[in-house]
């Protein structure tokens, strides 16, 4: 049995360092999110848990830091509205609003470019990105420093309350977050209002520190609310109906517990497979074992594999632990029967 490796954020019993937002602290939290690591900074609403949106490996470890059962997508931090065009469509709709709203409580959902550097991770592998230029003097010159796009949900362990003081931020994350940079208290405190605008109608996903009707006075136009919003403590949970039943879908059948392939069908790995027999193409999530890696390369590789000449996508188990927990959902999710009628046309923002 090959060897599963789950590396640990940081070095164990390791606390996390509160530092006030001085030019060099933030300066050198710029360095460490350039070098892959995490680091929590306030913004407007509630702290957030910030990676480099451009790096796999980056952004496997929100999951692995949040304790995230499933890759739900990520909001993306932009310092402004020219940056976040670079890899997201706008629409006159999303133009005006982000004109108005922007820098402020607001995160839309938009097409995602072809060209993105954004990591597929971030959005869940669907073709939408949930975007944000956050009303913070600090979380602007974060972004600002590290000349990256930040993906950066709550900054606490998933089914804990919304982390708005640095302690918050401690207290929940741990020793899963080396560097936090502290700003008091966030003035707002609500998760900022996420509105979805890859369709026709806009649709409210979750409500935040943008009202319904600042929405509609602006467009002109009713906001769509789905029905049945959940409600409850945990800030990750799904914010509309098929919010975790929207997730990208192969055009191949997708078949799980694979010990070997058949000649017609692709095959991906995960550990050794030098005896795994089949497979017209392989790719393999981590030779070895190692589960940042396969996460990292898992949207990627179903794509790649996605292919009109196999008859199926044959995967190998993972380890239901660590990140293998989210891999796992995801590749259910993949492979559940499906039909045109039964899934939201994009996907939702956490």
């Amino acid at each position: 049995m090959s060897k599963i490796v789950s590396p640990e954020i940081v070095s164990p019993g390791r606390k996390p360092e509160l530092v006030p937002p001085t030019d060099a602290n933030i300066a050198r939290a710029a360095d460490l999110l350039r070098a892959g690591e995490l680091v929590a900074f306030p913004t407007e609403t509630v702290y957030g848990l910030g990676a480099d949106a451009t790096d796999d490996r980056a952004v496997a470890s929100i999951f692995e830091a949040k304790g995230r059962p499933r890759f739900n997508p990520l909001i993306v931090h932009f310092p402004d509205m020219g940056a976040a065009e670079a890899v997201v469509r706008f629409d006159e709709r999303a133009e005006k609003l982000a004109e108005t709203l922007w820098p402020g409580a607001l995160t839309l959902v938009l097409p995602r470019r072809t060209d993105s550097p954004l990591s597929l991770l971030v959005s869940a592998g669907l073709e939408s990105v949930a975007v944000r230029v956050p009303n913070h003097p600090v979380a602007r010159s974060l972004l600002k420093a590290v000349g990256r796009p930040i993906a950066a949900p709550s900054a606490n362990r998933s089914g804990a309350v919304s982390p708005t003081t640095p302690l918050h931020v401690a207290e929940s994350l741990g020793d899963r977050v080396g560097l936090i940079l502290a700003a008091g208290r966030c003035p707002i405190g609500l998760e900022s209002t996420v509105l979805d605008l890859t369709g026709a109608d806009p649709v409210l996903l979750r409500p935040g520190g943008v009202t319904l009707e600042e929405l509609e006075a602006l467009l002109g136009t009713k906001v769509l609310t789905p029905p049945h919003q959940p409600s409850g403590p945990d800030p990750d949970a799904p914010k509309s109906p098929g919010m975790l039943a929207s997730h990208y879908a192969p055009g191949c059948p997708v078949r799980l517990g694979a010990h070997d392939a058949a000649a017609d069908e692709a095959l991906l790995s995960f550990g050794p497979d030098t005896f795994v027999r089949g497979g017209a193409t392989r790719l393999n999530l981590s030779p070895q074992g190692d589960l940042f890696e396969a996460a990292a390369n898992l949207f990627a590789m179903l794509r790649a594999l996605d292919r009109p000449e196999h008859s199926a996508i044959a995967v190998m188990s993972i380890p239901e632990q660590g990140l293998g927990v989210a891999i796992n959902d995801r590749l259910r999710r993949a492979a559940a029967p499906r039909g045109p009628a039964t899934l939201p046309d994009q996907p939702p923002a956490p």
